[in-house]
């Protein structure tokens, strides 16, 4: 999977996911926000708009990034999640953790 950090201020960035996020495509996707936090980014924004579809390493990630940022004193923000993914993340009361929003 690619990832496409689409702008980026002094603490705050906006990463495009380029594909499911998924067990088998997570390692690069995890270490990139695990850098980017570690370099100041307090404010994440990703962009599910390429994404269809979220296996539970993927939802592992996303509870990570938002803890890992919480801590920082930062927060993580999803946009443009599909219907699909939307109605995951309300079955398992992600909004709850994070702000989400679909397409």
């Amino acid at each position: 999977m690619n990832n496409e950090t689409v702008s980026s201020a002094i603490d705050t960035a906006t990463v495009r996911t380029e594909g499911d996020l998924v067990a088998a495509t997570l390692p690069i996707l995890r270490s990139r926000l695990r850098s980017m936090v570690e370099l100041g980014i307090r404010h994440l924004t990703l962009d599910l708009n390429l994404t269809k579809m979220v296996d539970s390493a993927g939802i592992g990630l996303l509870i990570a990034a938002h803890n890992s940022l919480k801590k920082a004193g930062g927060e993580l923000t999803v946009i443009h999640a599909s219907k699909d993914i939307l109605e995951l993340f309300r079955t398992m009361r992600i909004q709850q953790h994070f702000s989400v929003s679909g397409s």
